[in-house]
């Protein structure tokens, strides 16, 4: 079984060291990682891992309800979760302190749908019929193992938080974005290795992460042939000066922050989902399956999601009708009535990344009851930078590279990143009256 893990790392780095580790951690498996580091104007990595086992993952039942069972018997408790952290940026925490909730909002369940709680399995899935795909549409090492989940009630916004409503939050708070602010290099010395020499002051600028096509023939391990940091690119001007988003104002907001998220969602009453309500979610009742929509592959012709027809990262046949954002709704609810849980933007989750989370609580063998995420980030190769989970994919994927519309897909990213193809929804917890 081959692994393909791609990173979008955060915009502050400056330079390339490739590591390769092999290692042995079952008796019939190896671990290949060769890391990437792709310093040209900033954000950009790339991690291969390749598994090479005997035993091969036992095939999954598809296509049926998931548990609604809420027993809480024998299930591992979470603790609490909180915004403060070592790991967080003080200076943007206080900027999402600052936001005062607006009642009227956080009373207003308008443009959410109620997710019921039960039980499932999460993480990757491989039905039958799928053994000839790429291995990069496949389960990846961070997916696995499967393990039980229990969620409770919760709401959740039917689609991703839309510029319109990003703006109206921007108007009443007077809110500065991330992107929109100059880098601080103390910060960012946190997250480099030490010693690292200060950058010049133009890559300190405001700005934030665009795609553009990789020439036909780039390589496609230097993630630098398609994304680039440029000045001046924010949720206002997505494309840089001269752009806006007259027009898109029921597109998903993009170039924001996982701090810029915290904000609204307190503005709004509301919070970040976790990683597991986001793929119970996205899994819309179905079990086991491979995406939202069922076991159809992405290549049978039907549109179920924005993502990328053609050739990653070279041409996009647009054949859906969309060659980047489309305004929200565009394409099938799932299950549960929630759009674009496949494509469109990624978004973000709550939760610290961690590649061995998963095998934590498959070790515990209980049910993981509303589980909160790692409390720290991890990386199987280690890393300064700690990142965030972001779920669901975005216009940008396809089988031969991330296939992010996939149910149990994983990412991650700095929680100060901000790029073109990620957004957010929020949820809200069901207080019992």
């Amino acid at each position: 079984m081959a692994i393909l893990v791609c990173i979008l790392e955060s915009k502050r780095h400056f330079k390339i060291i490739i590591i390769e580790v092999r290692m042995k951690i079952e008796k019939n498996t190896k671990i290949k990682l060769r890391r990437q580091y792709l310093r040209r104007n900033g954000l950009l990595i790339c991690v291969f891992v390749s598994a090479l086992s005997c035993n091969e993952n036992p095939k999954r039942d598809t296509i049926e309800v998931q548990a609604k069972d809420t027993t809480s018997i024998g299930c591992v408790a979470p603790k609490r979760a909180i915004l403060d952290s070592k790991d967080l940026d003080a200076k943007f925490l206080r900027s999402v302190s600052e936001i005062k909730e607006d009642p009227n909002l956080a009373k207003d369940s308008y443009g959410m749908v109620k997710i019921p709680g039960g039980v499932f399995e999460m993480g990757g899935d491989a039905p039958d019929g799928f053994e000839n795909m790429p291995k990069t549409a496949l389960p990846q090492g961070d997916e696995l193992p499967k393990h039980p989940v229990q969620v409770s009630d919760f709401w959740m916004d039917t689609h991703e938080v839309t510029n319109a409503q990003f703006e109206a939050f921007v108007n009443a708070t007077n809110y500065i974005t991330v992107a929109e602010r100059p880098v601080d290099w103390e910060e960012l010395k946190k997250q480099l290795p030490p010693g690292t020499p200060k950058p010049p002051e133009e890559n300190l600028l405001p700005a934030s992460v665009v795609f553009s096509y990789a020439p036909k023939g780039a390589s496609k391990e230097n993630l630098g042939n398609w994304w680039s940091l440029q000045p001046e690119v924010n949720w206002r001007q997505p494309q840089g000066p001269g752009s806006s988003i007259k027009g898109k104002e029921d597109h998903p907001v993009i170039h924001v922050s996982w701090y810029d998220a915290q904000a609204y969602a307190k503005w709004s009453g509301k919070r970040l989902p976790t990683e597991a309500e986001w793929e119970y979610a996205m899994r819309g009742g179905l079990k086991n399956a491979m995406y939202p929509w069922g076991n159809d592959k992405t290549s049978q012709g039907k549109h179920n999601a924005n993502h990328l027809q053609g050739e990653f990262p070279y041409s996009n046949t647009v054949e859906d009708g969309f060659e980047r954002t489309a305004p929200v709704k565009s394409f099938p609810p799932n299950g549960y009535g929630l759009y674009d849980m496949a494509g469109n933007v990624w978004e973000w989750t709550n939760d610290w990344y961690s590649a061995i989370y998963y095998l934590k609580l498959k070790e515990q063998n209980e049910i993981a009851l509303d589980p909160l995420g790692p409390s720290t980030s991890f990386e199987a190769y280690g890393s300064y930078e700690k990142r965030k989970a972001i779920r669901g994919g975005s216009f940008l994927c396809h089988d031969d590279w991330c296939s992010g519309y996939r149910n149990a897909r994983r990412m991650r990213n700095t929680p100060d990143t901000s790029m073109e193809h990620v957004g957010f929804r929020c949820v809200r917890d069901i207080i019992d009256k």
